[in-house]
């Protein structure tokens, strides 16, 4: 963990100054405390495969025993001997480089702990912490590890108000990549757990400049529900943190998973990281909390993104043209609009111009004198804001369906016969699933299975993705929005009288219109290449257009046409075709219905139908 001074000395002490040491730990039961639950917390162990526990923490400074990650016991003998060694130097230095563990070996002896560690006086008198935030930014489509979202903690002062939250320190667990990787190698690298992944401390508001102004996030923030004591546990431990690193996957040992193991320590009886043995995606991760009862009513910090669309639907759309002007320096006269009609003006210039320093990237200098301008304009008019703030959304991330989704459906096709087939996804969200909780038009489907069983009981391997991913922002007066889909995977195609799988990777780019909680449409030129039986295990090439339409009825009903059309190059079929037309009905939170109709054609032509009952965990 790279501290600055600073963030070290605010980190170190959660205990007292008074120097005691009582060197004498016979009273302790080591093998009986090794299988204690809070020390295997302490020490990031889960239970082995085989037998026994391993730790999760992938650095050696880390643990203390030689086979420290391998035996909870070993390290619990070799931490004793460390924090209660005859040398009073020896036992100074380890009490302070493991408090937590300090503190908690003298709470089984029934003593408290006295730490005697000098950058605990600069850590009250700089932060004083009182209680913790859980800060959930959503998802950041164009950046593969932040497509579920993210989540991070704020230290929240004891005299800390709204307005000095972003001075507040943050902690945040991320992907220390140590080479400039491209967007697919880093996704990749992510997947399998390539990057080291380090807790760090920064200022709040460099986060919330990062998501919030030049990535356009929507910001949540739950406040924990927890003590000053169980915040100090969790501090003691982060500061323990600074010799540990991990193995970082996007998909379990991620920000969102690490973060739960933290807040563990805050009580003895708090476990969260054994709800999420398989993937751990940020907004599940948000809602285990909510189940345990440490969220408050959540916070919305709108983005820039969101508060400019918010205006733009506010103002007149004949002071539009005017505010287009004022960017440019030509500002409204007092002859020509009224004070209000120019405070409009102004104000929507300058978010405007402000949310293009970030988001086209405009010349700083410049840029900063037209803003300074308009501020100055604009306070030379002593009336009040004519906008509103930009309203939360209905429901927050942690009310949306779960990430995870299962299917049981029934399907006829007009030459193979009945079927039924069980679907699986791991995460995330697709475009007629209820955006409740959700970025609308944003997709995100992360190993999607299939398989199918026949009327004579043969069982098939019908489809398998291993991302499916489109952002389909509109495209309006504001903002000039390019849509995109991603997708790889394996599934079959209708050809010579039976499916016949394959494999392909597709992408295209295009525009998205409308409006994503209403009726919402897209097009985008799309490319692929595929292999396998289906090509007689040559690589074919295609290319065409993807379009479709995705229409919100009412609260609980969707309705989708999607197709595409791609022409073949080298190939003996002539092109690969899809049409599906989808109803979605959501029965509650996590319980769905969909039908659909789809087209197939690749060598032959396939009509089918299809009737699923989801139900989402």
């Amino acid at each position: 963990m790279n501290y600055s001074a600073l963030s070290k000395a605010l980190l170190i002490g959660c205990g007292l100054c008074t120097p005691s040491f009582a060197f004498s730990a016979d009273t302790l039961n080591i093998e009986q405390l090794a299988k204690d639950p809070y020390w295997l917390k302490l020490g990031h162990y889960l239970p082995s495969m085989i037998s026994g526990h391993k730790g999760t923490v992938d650095s050696d400074t880390f643990y203390l025993a030689e086979d420290g990650a391998r035996s909870p016991q070993s390290e619990l003998q070799a931490t004793v001997d460390a924090l209660y060694n005859v040398d009073t130097t020896i036992a100074e230095q380890k009490r302070c480089e493991y408090p937590a563990r300090y503190t908690w070996l003298q709470t089984q002896q029934g003593q408290s702990a006295e730490l005697n560690c000098p950058e605990l006086n600069t850590w009250r008198e700089v932060l004083d912490p009182e209680g913790l935030t859980l800060v959930f930014p959503t998802a950041f489509m164009n950046n593969p590890s932040s497509m579920f979202g993210h989540t991070l903690l704020r230290i929240d002062a004891k005299d800390q108000t709204r307005h000095k939250e972003l001075v507040a320190f943050a902690i945040n667990f991320a992907a220390e990549p140590e080479t400039d990787d491209n967007a697919a190698l880093y996704a990749l690298k992510g997947l399998v757990g390539s990057y080291p992944g380090r807790f760090t401390v920064m200022p709040y508001y460099r986060k919330v400049r990062e998501y919030n102004d030049i990535e356009s996030r929507d910001i949540w923030e739950y406040q924990l529900k927890l003590n000053e004591v169980e915040v100090e546990r969790v501090l003691l431990h982060l500061w323990e943190m600074q010799r540990a690193e991990f193995d970082y996957y996007f998909a379990d040992e991620n920000c969102s998973y690490q973060l739960l193991a933290l807040l563990e320590l805050a009580r003895d009886d708090l476990y969260l990281v054994e709800q999420f043995p398989l993937h751990a995606i940020p907004s599940d991760t948000v809602e285990a909390l909510n189940n345990a009862g440490l969220l408050a009513k959540p916070k919305y910090r709108e983005s820039f993104g969101t508060r400019l669309l918010h205006q733009a639907d506010e103002i007149d759309p004949e002071l539009f043209d005017a505010a287009v002007a004022a960017k440019q320096g030509d500002f409204p006269s007092a002859e020509e609009y009224s004070e209000a009609e120019r405070a409009a003006i102004l104000e929507f210039a300058y978010e405007w111009l402000n949310f293009e320093l970030y988001d086209v990237g405009l010349d700083r200098d410049p840029t900063a004198k037209r803003l300074t301008e308009l501020l100055y304009q604009r306070s030379r008019i002593k009336v009040d804001s004519p906008f509103t703030q930009a309203p939360p959304p209905d429901v927050s991330p942690e009310q949306g369906h779960a990430s995870a989704r299962t299917g049981l459906s029934y399907q006829h096709s007009d030459h193979y016969g009945h079927q039924a087939t069980l679907e699986w996804r791991v995460a995330y969200h697709d475009l007629l699933d209820s955006q409740q909780g959700f970025i609308p038009g944003a997709k995100i489907s992360f190993l999607d299975t299939q398989v199918s069983v026949d009327e004579q009981g043969t069982s098939r391997f019908d489809r398998f993705y291993l991302i499916d991913a489109m952002a389909l922002a509109p495209s309006n007066r504001i903002f000039d929005s390019l849509a995109w889909n991603a997708r790889v995977g394996y599934d079959r195609m209708p050809n010579e009288g039976k499916l016949e799988s394959r494999w392909f990777g597709q992408g295209g780019y295009g525009k998205a219109w409308g409006d994503a909680k209403a009726l919402h449409l897209y097009g985008l030129l799309s490319a692929e290449i595929s292999g396998g039986e289906l090509t007689d295990y040559d690589a074919t090439l295609g290319a065409g257009i993807e379009a479709g339409l995705i229409y919100q009825v009412a609260d609980h009903h969707r309705i989708g046409l999607t197709g595409q059309y791609l022409a073949l190059v080298d190939s003996q079929a002539d092109q690969n075709a899809k049409a599906n037309a989808s109803w979605h009905w959501q029965l509650s939170r996590n319980t769905a219905l969909r039908s659909q109709v789809s087209y197939l054609n690749w060598g032959e032509e396939e009509l089918s139908g299809k009737l699923t009952a989801y139900l989402y965990f």
